[in-house]
């Protein structure tokens, strides 16, 4: 199979997590603050969070479309991105926590299972931190 590049995202950062970063065509421009600080900025963290969020939700559309299921129009994804310390050193975890009202319970854990497999972020992390994928009105 051939590789092909859809999209390159270009970012310059300086000043670390007390910095700014910006993106080549102007788009992007943040403050960067320490999480759990008083700065005015976001931090990568929450940054990581919401390009995750926003890419299950178009994994989800594919799985979806893909069983012949309509999505709902308020679905969510509320995504919780630790940052961990132990004796190692710094690592993250992660909880996605799906809201699809209106499907059963089987359809969406398909639709959340197979967003999963096909989530670049997902792929990202998958083996290299812990992930939880919790569907609301699951117990």
């Amino acid at each position: 199979m051939t590789k092909q590049v859809l999209y390159t995202g270009k970012t310059r950062t300086t000043g670390g997590r007390d910095g700014v970063a910006r993106s080549d065509d102007g788009r992007l421009d943040i403050q960067l603050s320490r999480p759990g600080s008083s700065g005015q900025g976001t931090n990568p963290e929450q940054l990581f969070a919401a390009g995750w969020s926003a890419c299950f939700i178009g994994a989800m559309g594919l799985v979806a479309g893909k069983l012949g299921v309509k999505l709902p129009a308020d679905l969510a994804v509320d995504t919780e991105v630790d940052l961990n310390k132990d004796d190692s050193g710094f690592f993250l975890a992660a909880r996605l926590n799906v809201s699809l009202p209106g499907l059963d319970q089987a359809t969406a854990r398909a639709v959340v299972d197979g967003a999963h497999q096909a989530c670049p972020y997902s792929k990202l992390s998958r083996g290299n931190i812990d992930v939880e994928i919790n569907l609301a009105g699951e117990a």
